[in-house]
Order: C-alpha cells, then sequence, then structure tokens
C-alpha cells in the first residue's frame, strides 16, 4: 500500500533501524489497515494489532497477502481495555495514535 502520510519513507526507514522487532512478538496499537505494519512485519514472529475501527482492520485483512503477510492478528478494540489478559510481547509500537 503506498501511502500519502509519509511519501518520504521515513517511517520505513525508521522501523527497519529498530532491531529488536526481529522474530519479536509484537503489539501493535492503533494498527488501522496496516499502512506501517507491513514495512516491518515480515522480520517478526508475528503482529497483534489492535484498533477500534472495524473497517481500517478491513481493508488490513484485505491487504493481506504473501508470506510476510500472514503474521499479523488483528483484534477490533480499544486499548483501554484490550482482551488480551495472559498475552506476552517483546515490543510495542504505537504511532499517530494519539
Amino acid at each position: 500500500m503506498t501511502s500519502s502520510f509519509d511519501p518520504e519513507g521515513r517511517e520505513a526507514a525508521l522501523l527497519d533501524s529498530i532491531g529488536e522487532l526481529e522474530g519479536a512478538r509484537v503489539l501493535e496499537i492503533g494498527i488501522g489497515d496496516g499502512r506501517m505494519t507491513w514495512a516491518y512485519a515480515g522480520r517478526t514472529a508475528s503482529v497483534t494489532g489492535v484498533d477500534p475501527d472495524f473497517e481500517s482492520l478491513q481493508v488490513l485483512l484485505e491487504d493481506r497477502t504473501g508470506p510476510d503477510r500472514r503474521v499479523v492478528f488483528p483484534i477490533c478494540s480499544e486499548s483501554e481495555s484490550l482482551p488480551l489478559p495472559s498475552e506476552r510481547f517483546d515490543a510495542a509500537i504505537l504511532a499517530w495514535s494519539l
């Protein structure tokens, strides 16, 4: 997906520079349509994404193709009440969500 939010690719470059995402279980709060997710998801063990906007999550699922995109698990929920009582993550990403 081409983004008009970051045409210079600075977000993708920053995400590429975060070595801690390699093989990590990542929680992405505000995953939306996956605009940033696909820049790093292929390097992780898994990505659990949370977003209250069901329509954005539908776009994310429609864009999920190929082997790198099978690792994303979207959850429609507010971040204040995550339905993940026993899940553990190695890293969390929160961007453009405030």
